[in-house]
């Protein structure tokens, strides 16, 4: 039976497009970027037309709107996932997020300490650093490089042979630990990590945990206080929201603690030749002119997604996730990378998939042929690849603004590559 989209597609400018011709837009690759609905476009649209100012550097009137939108932004992204507005840091992405916070932890062990002292930052060659081999890049390479600053030892926690992380490897958490990072829903297979286990044994050994947020807070109900997690980070442009700004959330005696990432305009509190004091927390991570359209693009998306609820949002894509896994089992020489089935909603609509004797590049372009986008590659997440012994694989995410005629017409198309490039299902022969 066919579900209504939740989210209206003819919100969606973009998803009026034909592609290739004349086929309807089916946009799969929500995980990579989200497409944006007119309120969006609209609420940065009508900052650069109506209020465009710089933030807390100006007395007249466009500079106070625009501080006015840059921290009425910033206290509903914070309300959106359960924190206060000061423990949201504006950054460009999930990317910079974890950047910052491994950078400053760096700058913290050489001794530029901020003005609290609610943790021990330093890191030294008897502490060690855990990850998972799940991560995507953006939270392994800033930790592994971290580590050869400091001399900590980076561990990781595997994977069972589904892609679900293997929790009889967590033991590398242990009192030599200061930091836990792992992403709460991997962008390859889509699976749901087991935060609260995975908390509590980080805390049991004084650990700090930086959960990577970026695949969840758009599709889940996420309440970073409820999770008890430290430090957290995700982006606006997999929320329906503009690319070019994300978030870092931290408690705030730990943001307190910690050195300044980036120096400049607008992060000090005095200078003088001799020595500089910095701002407080949140300004004091927030160096240079802030993009404040890009916020009020920010809101716009939080404001579409509550006017839904982020329990519908993941009702919907848990019904169309069990769908697709459903359907896909039924191709030949389709080998799914991940859990197999969503019934136990162990994970959300991201499926990435091998079909056997195709490279991962040509599946995308036959299907871009006609007109369903997907995502292709190693999806910034190498080591995940290497541990289904793949160099890399076609992907499928799933949006609100999908429905199961997006994932028909996809199995469909799917169901041809194979015969594209002369290649018989039945035998997994050339024909």
């Amino acid at each position: 039976m066919e579900i209504d989209a939740l989210f209206p597609r003819n919100d969606f400018p973009l998803l009026q497009r034909e592609m290739s011709g004349s086929n309807r837009l089916v946009y799969l690759d929500s995980a990579a970027t989200a497409q944006l609905p007119s309120s969006v476009i609209n609420a940065i649209a009508k900052h650069l037309t109506q209020h465009n100012g710089a933030v807390n550097r100006g007395a007249h009137q466009l500079a106070a709107e625009a501080t006015e939108i840059c921290e009425s932004a910033r206290a509903r992204v914070a309300n959106f996932v359960g924190v206060n507005p000061a423990e949201i840091i504006w950054t460009r992405s999930t990317t910079e997020a974890i950047n910052l916070l491994a950078y400053a932890i760096g700058n913290y062990t050489l001794g530029r300490q901020g003005r609290g002292k609610a943790f021990d930052f330093r890191l030294s060659a008897k502490d060690s650093i855990v990850v998972t081999r799940a991560e995507h890049h953006a939270n392994l390479l800033p930790w592994q490089e971290l580590c050869l600053r400091t001399g900590a030892q980076l561990r990781w926690i595997d994977l069972r042979s589904d892609g679900t992380l293997d929790l009889e490897t967590a033991d590398v958490i242990d009192n030599s630990t200061k930091i836990l990072a792992f992403a709460h829903i991997s962008n390859v297979t889509g699976a749901i990590a087991p935060v609260a286990e995975l908390v509590a044994k980080a805390h049991q050994h004084g650990a700090l945990v930086v959960l990577d947020a970026c695949q969840s807070v758009p599709h889940l109900p996420v309440d970073f206080r409820k999770l008890d997690v430290d430090f957290a980070a995700f982006s606006a442009h997999k929320m329906f929201g503009p690319a070019g700004i994300g978030a870092l959330y931290g408690r705030f005696e730990l943001l307190d603690t910690l050195p300044p990432f980036q120096y400049g305009g607008s992060m000090i509190e005095l200078v003088r030749m001799e020595e500089t004091t910095y701002a407080r927390v949140p300004e004091k991570f927030e160096a240079g002119t802030q993009p404040v359209e890009l916020m009020a693009g920010f809101a716009a998306a939080v404001e579409y997604l509550e006017k839904y609820g982020m329990a519908a949002v993941a009702d919907h894509e848990a019904i169309l996730t069990e769908y697709l896994c459903a359907k896909i089992s039924q191709v030949p020489n389709v080998r799914v990378l991940g859990p197999a089935t969503a019934k136990e909603k162990n994970k959300i609509g991201v499926v990435a998939f091998e079909v056997i004797g195709v490279h991962p590049h040509d599946v995308g372009q036959v299907l871009d042929a006609q007109g369903i986008a997907v995502r292709v590659g190693h999806h910034c997440a190498q080591p995940v690849h290497q541990h289904f012994a793949v160099g890399a694989s076609s992907r499928v995410s799933l949006a609100p603004y999908n429905t199961k005629a997006d994932i028909d017409a996809f199995i469909i198309a799917l169901g041809k590559v194979r015969a594209f490039f002369g290649l018989a299902d039945s035998e997994g022969k050339e024909s």
